[in-house]
């Protein structure tokens, strides 16, 4: 990306950007001014996306050099004029189920502010996929008591040509998000026995917390809202039998012209999002990322749209959403027909993101009554252009934004 892309072009904007973006500098300028003067804690965490590494699963049907998803990530090709592609790593291509990877990976997150990683968890064709990194990496590394850590499980379908278009030409089916209670029930004890008895997984008043990327597939999985209450009742006995007081399920919720929803599924037909929470007892809301609010090419208008969706969300539940921020947008090594519009690239520096972490933290305190719990996209999602760890562009960048925002009142573990 050429730095001529990252400024203010006013010709190109109008009027009415200069008004949003006069507003937007005005809340950077605040941001830095108000560093550490707030009061109380904050758990910061960041997802992370466990796909670089050599496995059995991936190497079979979707990564054959047998380096994982730096495969695809490699191949990048810029689609327009300062278009920065392919991405490269200021570590190097290391791989994610390493553990001495994952030491310099801790190390730069807790002494940048960031206190917990969020780890996508799959399980397709009744055995687990992509946990090396998990499992290996984060809690083989000697110092992984340094951070927390907690689980999303990614239930979702996995069509071939999304992670591998050079290898599937059309959108052939290779895994379904859905499960049968036989592996639910697998799942279940597999999470506790790895997981949750961990010293360092992360609680919520004591009961670890479980997010769930997709209501469809889960609700899909038990056909309907009363078996998937059963599920998972099933889930909070069992984690209270392991000697837990409880467990806190966690949603990721998406947006459609600006309004909230959790799925598209017959099963939630006529239902609201408070019908849902309640129905399945569920414990708290947050994103995945800002892409519910569509894509913009600008970060700041991309970003006023994603805080709209989450004044929406806020305004909507009756338990805690967990605000989440974007890091960037930019899935082009995905699909090789995606042109500029499809990327964040206005305005997409390490100052604007600092400015929405300065939001978040805002939400944060202005909702005492729920966790200081903020939540970014992503650690590493490097083919979706979307991760603080450090690159050729920009360095130490988006991890001196967060230790800018949140250091001095990070939550200590």
């Amino acid at each position: 990306m050429k730095t001529s892309d990252n400024k203010i072009n006013l010709r190109l904007l109008g009027i009415g950007s200069i008004v949003l973006i006069s507003s937007f500098v005005s809340r950077a300028q605040e941001a830095a001014e108000n560093v550490g003067k707030s009061n109380g804690s904050y758990d910061v965490a960041a997802y992370v996306w466990p796909s670089c590494h050599d496995e059995e699963m991936s190497r079979g049907k979707l990564w054959g050099e047998g380096i994982g998803e730096w495969e695809i990530i490699k191949k990048g090709n810029p689609r327009f004029e300062g278009h920065y592609q392919p991405r490269i790593p200021l570590w190097g291509y290391k791989m994610d189920d390493d553990p001495k990877a994952w030491e310099q990976k801790i190390e730069a997150a807790t002494s940048h502010g960031i206190n917990t990683f969020i780890f996508d968890w799959y399980w397709y064709d009744g055995k687990p996929f992509l946990e090396e990194a998990i499992n290996e990496g984060f809690l083989g590394a000697t110092n992984n008591g340094k951070a927390n850590f907690y689980i999303m499980w990614a239930n979702h379908d996995v069509p071939g040509n999304m992670w591998n278009h050079y290898r599937y030409k059309t959108d052939s089916l290779i895994w379904r998000g859905e499960v049968d209670w036989e592996n639910y029930k697998i799942v279940v004890e597999r999470i506790i026995r790895q997981y949750f008895k961990k010293a360092n997984y992360f609680k919520i008043n004591g009961k670890p917390v479980f997010s769930i990327f997709s209501t469809t597939d889960l609700i899909n999985s038990f056909n309907g809202i009363s078996e998937t209450r059963k599920a998972l009742d099933y889930f909070r006995e069992e984690v209270k039998k392991a000697g837990f007081p409880g467990l806190h399920i966690q949603l990721i919720g998406w947006g459609k012209d600006g309004n909230p929803y959790f799925g598209r599924t017959t099963h939630l037909k006529g239902m609201g999002v408070n019908d849902i929470i309640s129905a399945l007892d569920i414990n708290s809301v947050t994103t995945y990322n800002w892409t519910g609010s569509g894509i913009n090419e600008d970060y700041i208008r991309w970003g006023e749209n994603a805080m709209s969706l989450q004044t929406r969300w806020d305004s909507a539940l009756t338990i805690p959403y967990f605000p989440n921020v974007s890091v960037g947008w930019d899935n082009t090594p995905r699909y090789p027909k995606l042109g500029k519009e499809s990327v964040v690239h206005y305005h997409n520096t390490p100052e604007s993101f600092a400015a929405y972490l300065q939001r978040a933290k805002e939400y944060a305190d202005n909702h005492p009554g729920q966790p200081r719990l903020v939540i970014i996209n992503a650690w590493n999602e490097w083919v979706e252009g979307s991760y603080l760890e450090p690159d050729m562009l920009n360095g130490y960048g988006y991890l001196e934004a967060v230790k800018k925002i949140f250091k001095e009142n990070l939550s200590e573990y």
